[in-house]
């Protein structure tokens, strides 16, 4: 099996090299930059299968990369995962809104990074439980999981990863209302450990990238979300 690539981008060298032991350990091809620039064209170089992206780097902050790769068609679908500092976490749900997929806030355990990475590799395969093959539809909106690709009332909608995972989960199970740790487990995978609010926000972007449809997209106070059943129904 190919070895999946990872790019670690940060600007503190010793921090970069244990995260890059434990990935080589863990049979991962690696490569690094230690300031914005450099990642941006390592990233467009090397096309990763996943980037570990610090948040404040000398140069292009990691909000600035994640903006420019999320705009690239050949980098807009490779899973991102910021590395966040104490207080930073306002600025990382902005990265999330961005188009990343996921943040871990820095001290973090190496066992929880390498979990959380290799959720998100299995989550690109395909092979986290979700049922790929099947398309979802709702009226005029089509997640079509074979070809990657979202339309609305016939026009292309652009999603991450993470999203379109979403999206496709709910749709495909319509009418269904999921806590949140539920759709972070059908999304994501059960090995992974990532907040609540990653959900959030995932579902704010997602509504406001369906217009009028994302009102569908119903809020159960005190448990999670879930997809009307039916087109036809108005936003409460």
């Amino acid at each position: 099996m190919k070895r999946a690539r990872i790019l670690i981008v940060d600007d503190e060298p010793d921090l970069v090299e244990l995260i890059k032991h434990h990935l080589v350990r863990e049979h991962y091809e690696v490569f690094t930059a230690h300031d914005g620039e450099r990642g941006l064209a390592e990233a467009r170089v090397r096309l990763p299968d996943l980037i570990l992206l610090d948040l404040m780097l000398p140069g292009i902050d990691g909000l600035e990369i994640c903006r420019r790769l999320r705009a690239d068609a050949r980098t807009k679908s490779i899973p991102i995962v910021m590395l966040t500092a104490k207080g930073e976490e306002t600025d990382a749900v902005v990265g999330l809104m961005q188009g990343a997929d996921d943040y871990v806030r820095k001290p973090f355990g190496m066992k929880e990074l390498l979990a959380r990475i290799a959720a998100r590799l299995r989550s690109v395969r395909g092979d986290d439980g979700l049922e790929l093959e099947k398309v979802a539809r709702f009226g005029e909106l089509l997640v079509d999981p074979v070809k990657h690709e979202v339309t609305l009332e016939g026009e292309p909608v652009v999603l991450t990863m993470t999203e379109f995972k979403l999206l496709h989960w709910l749709v495909a199970h319509k009418g269904r209302a999921f806590t949140r740790h539920e759709l972070l487990d059908a999304i994501v995978g059960t090995e992974a450990v990532i907040i609540d609010r990653n959900v959030d926000v995932h579902v704010a972007t997602l509504r406001k990238k369906l217009g009028d449809y994302g009102q569908h997209i119903v809020t159960i106070r005190g448990l999670g979300y879930k997809f009307r059943e039916t087109p036809t129904a108005h936003a409460e």
